[in-house]
């Protein structure tokens, strides 16, 4: 196995349609604005946050319960920022759209721009075929309000390539996060 350069995620997301939209260079700028970096790195691909938030609350004192989540749990939050109270979380979703190639394992790691904020992105694998907008979490572990801002770099992805195919992939197994599309709460 072996992590995949600039220039494999630049032909798999131009002729394979990997990453949707795709940017094949860094984005540090909006013309006159400074933005965190987005696009294609030297071996990964930073990714954006979408407008749409969800805001973790305990307003009505749920147990968070992975096989039967209550959505009153979420604020859904709309804008160019999400603040994150203390010691609380978020749910994103990636602007860019994924299809994973079946030799292909994809891990997401936060941005270290967040990360020295407090700020952490939690570790997440896109398995082999498997497609859909990225739904993020991001912890704040800070006693202060935090903020991530849409439509810029919140994290990376590493693209790793097995010299062998898998036997079994995502789509195979008919996994329910499949072809996911905005923010998408826990299933069962």
């Amino acid at each position: 196995m072996s992590i995949k350069s600039d220039r494999w995620i630049r032909r798999m997301a131009e002729q394979e349609g990997m990453i949707e939209p795709f940017a094949p260079d860094q984005v540090r700028m909006d013309g006159d604005r400074r933005l965190i970096s987005y696009g294609t790195s030297s071996y990964g691909y930073d990714v954006r946050c979408s407008r749409e938030f969800k805001v973790f609350t305990n307003i009505h004192s749920a147990t968070v319960d992975p096989k039967h989540f209550d959505e009153n749990s979420f604020v859904p939050v709309e804008g160019d920022v999400c603040v994150i109270p203390p010691n609380s979380f978020a749910l994103a979703c990636t602007v860019e759209y994924f299809r994973i190639p079946r030799n292909v394992l994809t891990i997401c790691l936060g941005k270290s721009t967040y990360a020295r904020c407090g700020i952490i992105v939690n570790v997440t694998p896109l398995e082999p075929e498997w497609q859909g907008h990225v739904t993020l979490e991001f912890s704040n572990t800070t006693t202060l309000p935090a903020k991530i801002y849409a439509n810029e770099g919140v994290a990376q992805m590493l693209f790793f390539e097995s010299d062998e195919v898998c036997e079994t992939s995502y789509a195979d197994r008919g996994g329910k996060y499949q072809g996911q599309r905005g923010v998408t709460l826990p299933k069962a």
